[in-house]
């Protein structure tokens, strides 16, 4: 296996519509998640919640797939959060970069997991599972976001609880630094739960939605239409299980051409 690896390798070779981009830094919290931050191609713009198409070449050919932009839209850098799968085509590989090395990302990003897709209303619902809290983690540094909502509830639930630690480590960001902390003031509330482990928040979240728990855990109404807004990513099975939850609810689906009461990001993998 040869991963190329450095910038000037890339430069001549790149094909049209692909950056070649610089890891900065890598973090890895298990020995199934890693966060990795790399450059931010110069006149690269997306909006906070999108994804982007990202990958290494190996063997000679790009291997691509589809990750949510973690950083905000204002950001200088661009951060992911992954999961690395056994034998995985791309995470097999991706999982081993150091600071330095180049990862490849294709010109356009896109998705349905942005402010543009949801009405106004007072709350915003971010339902995820591992890897999904992404383009949540773009989200909540995104000031539009408290712009647009009075409340914020991230909910972010794992199989185990050192698997929530990257959604920790992000809002502890966000109350250290000055300016977000000031934005976000007291409308981010992390609900974080486990599904393996004693923890004092255990249960997959569509049987907290379910149960009312979530609710009165939070103190505040059932889901209604009118006040809440939706924002749904994770495996498949939660996307459908959550998504029927929120029609319950009367909660419509939106989309980019039209914006509704709560979104889904479809091309959301791992």
């Amino acid at each position: 296996m040869n991963v190329q690896a450095t910038t000037a390798e890339f430069a001549a070779t790149l094909p049209a519509g692909v950056y070649g981009e610089t890891v900065l830094s890598v973090k890895h919290y298990t020995d199934r998640l890693f966060r990795f931050t790399m450059t931010r191609p110069d006149g690269f713009r997306f909006r906070s919640g999108e994804f982007a198409m990202i990958g290494l070449m190996v063997d000679g050919k790009p291997i691509y797939r589809a990750y949510s932009i973690a950083s905000p839209s204002w950001a200088e850098e661009l951060e992911f959060f992954s999961i690395k799968v056994p034998g995985g085509p791309l995470t097999q590989h991706l999982q081993k970069i150091e600071p330095g090395d180049t990862v490849l990302m294709r010109k356009k990003p896109t998705g349905t997991l942005v402010l543009d897709a949801l009405t106004p209303a007072k709350r915003l619902y971010m339902f995820s599972t591992g890897t999904g809290i992404a383009p949540f983690a773009s989200l909540i540094r995104e000031p539009e976001t408290y712009e647009k909502f009075d409340e914020v509830i991230l909910t972010h639930t794992c199989r185990d609880i050192a698997e929530l630690q990257y959604g920790f480590d992000l809002v502890s960001e966000i109350r250290n630094d000055e300016l977000l902390s000031e934005v976000v003031g007291d409308k981010l509330t992390h609900y974080a739960t486990v599904t393996r482990e004693s923890f004092e928040r255990q249960g997959r979240i569509t049987d907290l939605i379910a149960s009312g728990k979530l609710f009165s855990d939070l103190g505040v109404p059932p889901l209604n239409p009118e006040t809440d807004r939706g924002m749904i990513c994770g495996s498949t099975e939660m996307l459908k299980d959550t998504k029927a939850l929120l029609e319950a609810a009367g909660l419509d689906e939106g989309a980019n051409n039209k914006p509704s009461e709560f979104v889904i990001e479809r091309a959301f993998v791992g």
